[in-house]
């Protein structure tokens, strides 16, 4: 089984692969207050990693051990998130008066109502989550599952990269967590939020009702289009124009040419997302919505946001009130704070 709950001896490290990098994440408390205390983000070869799955283990590995080499934090051991889409996760009653071990029993048993893999080739873990109204002496449980390839790829490279896995956590339980550290800086009344995860070539809809995801929807839609987008307006290689993205360093008409345009149907794919939700769900409605991810940052992007869809739009940035130790870049951590929710919700796990 993997292992939501199991609290560590020492801190974690939190630990994201995604498709264009590693982020390496480590906290403590000082005073009362979260300190960021290790951080690195280590880029990946295109392939290495294609929408969060990772094929080339050695690879992916290598890059673990250029990240913890330039952050050098006080322990080796790691909390990681297994992809959203890669887990089956589902609320069942069960009896409040049964111990963690007739639970797992159970769940085994009933496993074909659950989960749609053979036992054996399956991860889970379970955790009560809450009291049942109106039904006496029966509780939900949530129980999360996953193919154990998909943990043991994970394992396979952070062995590797000489670390010690601890906790498997799933990403949308991690963006809860990192969410929870600055809810309290958003409106009063914004309590139910739109989370865009704008990644490399997937945005993900989270919406969170008082801090709890309740909906999450993927779509193909990223930062890799914008790439291609350059790549093909300037006669670039893909390497070239993600250089020349990433260092700002484009003819002067890049942004009424290529970046307005991406912008606009970036827009309209979060309007169709939106509008998906709502026919999907009893809700009609939201109070505000966060921009994450690594394309998150694009200048003016949370203002024709705002324009577009109706909403107030903010950065999501899990830091804003945690400070930070003396080897820490604060400026290059803050400008990739939108990208570090999940790895900011995995290093949390040490406090749990």
């Amino acid at each position: 089984m993997f292992r939501l709950n199991r609290k560590p001896k020492k801190g974690l490290i939190g630990v994201d692969i995604s498709s264009t990098s590693v982020k390496v994440l480590a906290l403590s408390v000082s005073n009362g207050r979260y300190e960021v205390i290790a951080y690195a983000v280590e880029p990946l070869p295109e392939g290495a990693a294609v929408e969060k799955n990772i094929v080339n283990p050695e690879v992916v590995s290598e890059a673990i051990e250029r990240a913890i080499a330039e952050c050098n934090p006080i322990t080796d051991e790691v909390a990681f998130a297994i992809p959203t889409a890669s887990v089956i996760s589902k609320v069942i009653e069960m009896d409040q008066d049964m111990n963690d071990d007739e639970r797992e029993v159970q769940i085994r048993l009933d496993a074909e109502q659950y989960i749609p893999f053979p036992l054996d080739e399956v991860s889970l873990d379970f955790e009560v989550v809450s009291i049942v109204p109106h039904k006496q002496n029966k509780v939900n449980v949530l129980l999360v599952a996953t193919r154990t390839e998909n943990v043991e790829v994970r394992n396979e490279a952070l062995i590797y990269a000489g670390l010690t896995p601890k906790v498997a956590d799933v990403e949308s339980l991690a963006i809860e967590r990192a969410f929870s550290v600055f809810s309290n800086t958003l409106p009063i009344a914004a309590k139910i939020i739109a989370l865009f995860d704008i990644g490399h070539s997937i945005m993900t809809l989270s919406i969170l009702d008082e801090g709890k995801i309740v909906y999450t929807r993927e779509q193909s839609f990223g930062g890799k289009q914008l790439t291609q987008d350059i790549q093909k307006r300037y006669g670039l290689s893909y390497a070239e124009a993600e250089r020349v993205k990433k260092d700002n360093s484009l003819p002067e008409d890049y942004e009424h040419e290529v970046l307005h345009p991406f912008m606009d149907a970036l827009a309209q794919q979060a309007k169709r997302s939106l509008q998906l939700f709502y026919s999907a769900s009893e809700y009609d409605g939201i109070d505000h919505i966060l921009l994450a991810g690594g394309t998150a940052n694009l200048e003016s992007l949370p203002k024709l946001l705002q324009n577009s869809l109706g909403y107030r739009v903010t950065i999501a940035d899990p830091f804003l009130q945690m400070t930070f130790a003396q080897n820490v870049n604060i400026k290059k951590i803050k400008q990739d704070a939108p990208a570090l929710m999940v790895a900011c919700g995995a290093a949390l796990r040490s406090f749990d």
